[in-house]
């Protein structure tokens, strides 16, 4: 079956803000990258684990139905996830459940269905705005976005008030992350990304990664990303992701504990700074 897509519906898909019907989140933080195997659910898990430790209601949306792995990462067997909403059997806010260990919410997705790319334009509009509307119980929902730019990942990143792209010191890793930038700066939302240096051997060695991606954004879009935070390569996170424990419980003291822990301060500060601005 064919998706039949009105004047109407493109323009409710357009993620470019000056759409008069473009919706965009003052709470929600997307985590994207633009390959796979840069350690993106893991960031959103122990991002959304750090922002529940400091005391905030957190909800995690695994956006990346086809690969799917919150769930799997945390050794979960959800009763009910995302695909019941996408086949319209419950709506979105029936299918959150309590992971007790962390103290936040998490929306399921099913790893091997159909991805969310797949989804007429009307269908993964009225899926981003459930989500816009569950958000309003929440202070802070992190959506974990599949890899890549299709138009499901730029959609959702477009809606959040802020996208932490994931990448690390890989070519590969650092292209992608740039094309991701790239397809967001000609929707007119890349202004609201920041970098998030991951597996990186020192300090310093996340900088250079940072200032590779950030020289080329300057040079090519006239852009300068923020850096949100540099995370250390630590074998502790293998650990944990062994055990399907998130590393604040398993070894908070670990190295790629504590920037996770600077990291959900910052995003703090960005969700603060945005609902100010929004008040004025």
């Amino acid at each position: 079956m064919t998706d039949s897509v009105t004047h109407e519906d493109q323009q409710k898909n357009d993620v470019r803000p000056g759409n008069p019907v473009f919706r965009r989140s003052r709470n929600i933080i997307a985590v994207a990258s633009g390959k796979g195997g840069v350690g993106k659910t893991w960031f959103s898990i122990s991002l959304s684990h750090a922002l529940a430790k400091a005391g905030k209601k957190v909800l995690l949306f695994d956006g990346d139905l086809g690969l799917a792995n919150v769930d799997v990462q945390l050794g979960l067997m959800p009763r009910r996830d995302l695909n019941d909403v996408i086949r319209g059997r419950l709506s979105l806010d029936k299918v959150i459940q309590t992971y007790e260990d962390g103290g936040f919410d998490i929306i399921a997705g099913r790893s091997g269905q159909a991805s969310l790319s797949a989804l007429p334009s009307q269908r993964l509009a009225m899926l981003r705005d459930q989500l816009i509307e569950v958000a309003e119980t929440y202070d802070i929902v992190i959506v974990d976005l599949g890899a890549g730019v299709d138009r499901t990942v730029r959609m959702f990143s477009a809606t959040a008030m802020h996208t932490l792209l994931v990448t690390t010191d890989e070519p590969t890793s650092l292209t992608d992350a740039y094309a991701f930038i790239k397809l967001g700066n000609a929707a007119g939302v890349s202004k609201n990304v920041s970098i998030v240096a991951n597996m990186a051997s020192s300090p310093a060695e996340g900088e250079r990664t940072y200032k590779t991606l950030l020289k080329a954004c300057e040079n090519f879009l006239k852009l300068s990303p923020s850096l949100a935070g540099i995370i250390r390569q630590d074998p502790k996170v293998k650990d944990s992701i062994r055990h399907q424990t998130p590393i604040l419980t398993r070894s908070p003291n670990a190295d790629a504990a504590e920037d996770i822990e600077k990291i959900a301060e910052k995003t703090l500060r960005i969700i603060q700074g945005a609902q100010k601005t929004a008040s004025v």
